[in-house]
């Protein structure tokens, strides 16, 4: 009876710490400890638990949620975490533009944060699948802008689907940039939505280069669809905050990884 009892008692626990993660962003081992009324070790071993069974990934002192097939961060929430990293990363995107006259910017508040930042000197043709992306550039000078058409997803404000795709394949693209829910050496780029993969797959089947930029937090985690393997990149975005030595682990499959 014993062990039944605190074997229900651990599921509901561990249950309310992936509410909390996915609500917050984020969990701390001291912090869930006092909370739960059990000690640091319990919680430790409840994220050991969790990260198992793909829901939680553990960081220096906590753990952030997985985006999965059934659970994906809102656009909104994204505008609010890590906002200095993303800057940065951002701005350091920006300047890999080069002579490219046809840019590709991919749903989510990085890339947005991307177009916000490339030139404005000089004519650009911005492909997005992203409304806020396209409201953002829409009256800025010299830049022309190409919305896609599709199913607007509620989460993201962006479209998908086949009509997404099929436009999308029409173009032949400069640079492509590039989000994704995770990144790892095994798995490539991962996404929680198929729809979505396959816009972003399309996207960089249509372009003759392609840039990830993202966060120190993507970096092994991984999502349900794999659109993208890291040697089909032609450049890595992201901030110090990803250690050197998997920046480099990374970069023996291709790609130049830029830490900012």
């Amino acid at each position: 009876m014993t062990t039944s009892r605190t074997a229900k008692t651990a599921e509901e626990r561990q249950r309310e710490i992936v509410l909390l993660a996915r609500a917050t962003g984020s969990v701390e081992v001291t912090a869930l400890a006092a909370d739960l009324g059990v000690a640091r070790e319990t919680v430790r071993r409840d994220l050991r638990v969790l990260e198992d069974h793909g829901l939680l990934r553990r960081t220096h002192g906590g753990a952030c949620p997985v985006e999965s097939a059934g659970f994906e961060t809102t656009l909104a929430f994204r505008a609010t975490s890590h906002v200095p990293e993303k800057r940065r990363i951002a701005a350091a995107a920006a300047e890999l533009l080069g002579d490219a006259e046809t840019v590709f910017v991919d749903e989510g508040f990085t890339p947005q944060l991307i177009a916000e930042a490339l030139p404005r000197d000089r004519a650009l043709t911005v492909v997005t699948a992203s409304l806020p992306t396209a409201g953002a550039l829409a009256e800025t000078e010299n830049v022309s802008v190409l919305l896609l058409g599709g199913r607007v997803r509620s989460g993201t404000l962006a479209t998908v689907d086949h009509w997404t795709t099929k436009m999308l394949a029409g173009f032949v693209i400069d640079l492509a940039y590039i989000g994704a829910n995770g990144i790892s050496r095994e798995h490539g780029l991962t996404t929680p939505d198929p729809a979505v993969s396959e816009v972003k797959a399309q996207a960089i089947r249509s372009a003759r280069r392609t840039v990830f930029a993202g966060v120190h937090t993507k970096f092994g985690a991984v999502s349900f669809c794999r659109f993208a393997e890291i040697g089909a990149l032609e450049a890595i975005v992201t901030s110090t905050l990803l250690p050197a030595s998997e920046a480099h682990r990374h970069s023996l499959l291709g790609p130049q990884v830029i830490r900012v």
